[in-house]
This record gives C-alpha cells, sequence and structure tokens, in this order.
C-alpha cells in the first residue's frame, strides 16, 4: 500500500503479485479500491496487480477545484507511466469505466486489452439528474448519511443480492463504506452526472475488449453495455445473471472467471 504523487494530485494504491501482465483495477462512483479485493487476491497469484482510489475517493487527496472525466482519465495515464512504464490490461467498473473508454480511445499504445464492468459510454441519462442532484446536495450538508446511503445501496447493488439473507453482513459492511465517503465525495458525483458522452470516441478503440453487465444493474442498464459492444469493433459482452452495478462484489467467483479466461489470451 502506497501513495503516488502525481502532476496534480496524490493517490492511493495498491500493488500486488509479480507476473509479466499487469491488470490495473479502476473502481466506481462512491466506493475505492475495496471493491476489487476478491478479483486483487485471486488474479495476483499470476499478474501483477494494482488498483487506485480515485482523485477525491477513498484515501486518495482531495484537491481544490471542480472534477471531470477527462482530469480522472490524465491521472490514470499518469499512473501508467509513472507506476507501470507499459501497457496494462485496464479494469474499469461503472467511474472506472468512462476512465478506460476516454484512455483506450485516446492512448491506445498504453492499453492492452479493455475490460469494462456496469458502464456507459453515454451521458447520464436526464431523469436521473433531478434524483441525484437532490442526494448530492444532502451529502453537501450533512455527509452519506444513513437515509441516503440506504438508497444508494438500492441503485448499486441487484434487489436479488440486497433481499437474500445471505449477504446480510456484506451488505452491512458496504453500507458503512458508503457511510465513511466525505462530504467531498460531491466532487466526484458532479463529475459523473455531468460527463459528457463518448459515443464517437469509442468507435477507434483497437484493443481487445470485453464488457461485463449485471442483468439487474438499474444505474447503467444491459443496453448500454449493448451500445458500448456494438460500437467497439471485435468486442465481445458478457451478461452476469442476478448481479447489478456491483458485480465484482456481487459475483465475485464469475467475474474472476471471466476475467480470468480472457487474460489467457495474452
Amino acid at each position: 500500500m502506497a501513495f503516488i504523487q502525481l502532476s496534480q494530485t496524490k493517490l492511493f494504491y495498491i500493488k500486488e503479485g509479480e507476473g509479466k501482465e499487469v491488470i490495473l483495477f479502476s473502481h466506481g462512483l462512491l466506493w475505492s479500491h475495496k471493491m476489487f479485493k476478491k478479483q486483487i487476491d485471486f488474479f495476483k497469484k499470476d499478474y501483477t496487480v494494482i488498483a487506485y482510489d480515485h482523485r477525491g475517493q477513498g484515501q486518495s487527496d482531495v484537491p481544490a477545484g471542480a472534477y471531470d472525466m477527462d482530469l480522472l482519465t490524465q491521472d490514470a495515464l499518469e499512473i501508467i507511466e509513472k507506476l507501470v512504464g507499459k501497457p496494462v490490461h485496464f479494469v474499469g467498473l461503472s467511474m472506472g469505466g468512462f476512465v478506460g473508454m476516454r484512455l483506450a480511445a485516446r492512448y491506445p499504445e498504453k492499453i492492452k486489452s479493455l475490460i469494462l464492468l456496469e458502464t456507459s459510454a453515454q451521458p447520464e441519462p436526464v431523469e436521473n439528474l433531478p434524483k441525484y442532484k437532490f442526494l448530492n446536495g444532502v451529502v453537501r450538508w450533512f455527509g452519506v448519511v444513513p437515509g441516503v446511503a440506504k438508497k444508494v445501496m438500492k441503485i448499486m447493488f441487484a434487489e436479488s443480492w440486497l433481499q437474500n439473507p445471505d449477504n446480510s453482513e456484506a451488505y452491512k459492511t458496504w453500507l458503512d463504506e458508503l457511510k465513511a465517503n466525505r462530504k467531498s465525495i460531491t466532487k466526484s458525483v458532479e463529475a459523473v452526472i455531468y460527463r459528457k458522452g463518448v459515443e464517437d470516441e469509442i468507435r477507434n478503440i483497437v484493443c481487445p475488449t470485453m464488457i461485463i453487465v449485471g442483468t439487474e444493474d438499474v444505474a447503467t442498464k444491459p443496453e448500454k453495455a449493448k451500445f458500448i459492444q456494438m460500437s467497439i469493433p471485435n468486442s465481445v459482452l458478457h451478461l452476469v445473471p442476478g448481479a447489478g452495478h456491483s458485480s465484482s462484489i456481487e459475483k465475485p467467483e464469475e467475474i474472476n472467471r471471466l476475467i480470468g479466461d480472457w487474460m489467457k489470451r495474452f
């Protein structure tokens, strides 16, 4: 566990394993590298695995000013250049996927393959903005209070996962993670809800690409994943039954299997 000083901020990251191929994990909004714990533990045996916290999230710094996806993409580019020094297999979930698509389209020499989970190439749907802006306003004043956190859990996880009593302990763990977010998380939320679409850009992605989406994802529905698959040449799409917007947590064995099979190509 360490910090890396970039040109505009300092980010927290973990690095495990000593494999030739490097897998870089980029997490979703409101979470941290922790959402990939079961993937890190699984893949560190055969690969070099790196997972970092976006600026303003997890243990990374909260620099002044507004954030947007272009800024977060530059952060990820610097991590690859300074920490790795060669092309990586980039795994991005939700916000991490927004970053991954921009990286692969703009800096193709840095991305050996792209794995996208629960993400979208399009702007945030207009109908979602009032709800997200309201919740963000509450957080700005009061932090991620229990009422807000519970509403967010319904967005982040499949209904079937939430209703399963076997997940009660995990539910509490991830609810506590949400509540631990600092008030400054609103800067990251705004970067997501006001992001520009990259529908045209992703047609320029040339690296091998795999898209994964949970069948119960209500935040970025499966049709968003299908749009990406139809736009990126020669990409493949996998649906994960019973997973929502956090498949790395909800269905870790299936995600590990899909990524593991994918990595056998390289």
